[in-house]
């Protein structure tokens, strides 16, 4: 919720105010002001959800029976986060965040300026109409050019999160070992699985996302007066 949420809300208002600050036309669509635009949300999605994210990761490493990699015992989420705070403070919280907001701010850059790039592609050159088949033909060329561009960044986080103590000094520090151990094929590992699990994400995030928006207008037809309208 904390993510998405401020992936996709903040995401068109800094691109408009990108776009009318440098074109003075709010409508103009620059691929470079959408790609910063998308990474900016993202980071400030990732640095928001972080915590829950890191300890998300850590219930899903652990197993009484079959222990693989660093365990950390927690009863639930809440537990869990009370425990890494009274042993690590704030900063234990956010350990991986750096490689969170990399990650985060790899996948947003590419994501909803791809999902746009696509649908005007769809429209110009298909004659695709505004509606359900066009949101999902647009979403899923966008989780494909996502898997792509984040599972790199995604590994790293991964491991910066599952890690007891200091293993990896920061996010390169992970990039550089991983590479130099293990080849330049290991950042890509579980590629096919990420991208079973991206690719429905993608899917029913932009879709829904455009008939939520859908929605909202309808809303505020009807509740909002002219004038309000035009200020927002």
């Amino acid at each position: 919720m904390t993510l998405n949420g401020c992936r996709l809300g903040f995401y068109e208002p800094l691109r408009k105010t990108l776009t009318s600050a440098i074109y003075k036309d709010p409508t103009v669509q620059s691929f470079g002001i959408n790609l910063f635009s998308g990474a900016a949300s993202g980071i400030l999605g990732a640095a928001a959800g972080s915590p829950f994210f890191l300890v998300k990761t850590r219930l899903q490493s652990y197993s009484p029976f079959l222990p693989v990699g660093t365990q950390h015992h927690y009863k639930n989420a809440l537990d869990g986060m009370r425990q890494i705070y009274t042993g690590e403070g704030i900063k234990g919280l956010y350990r991986g965040v750096g490689p969170a907001m990399v990650r985060t701010g790899f996948g947003s850059s590419v994501q909803l300026p791809t999902y746009f790039f696509a649908k005007r592609r769809l429209v110009k050159h298909f004659g695709m109409q505004e509606g359900m088949p066009l949101h999902i033909a647009s979403s899923t060329a966008s989780g494909f050019v996502v898997c792509c561009v984040m599972h790199p960044p995604d590994t790293v986080m991964s491991r910066m999160y599952n890690q007891t103590g200091n293993l990896y000094s920061s996010a390169f520090d992970c990039l550089y070992r991983t590479v130099k151990t293990e080849g330049l094929l290991a950042v890509y590992k579980g590629y096919f699985a990420h991208l079973a699990r991206i690719l429905p994400h993608t899917i029913l995030t932009l879709t829904l996302a455009e008939q939520t928006i859908k929605i909202m207008r309808k809303v505020e037809d009807r509740i909002l007066s002219p004038e309000i309208k035009a200020k927002i």
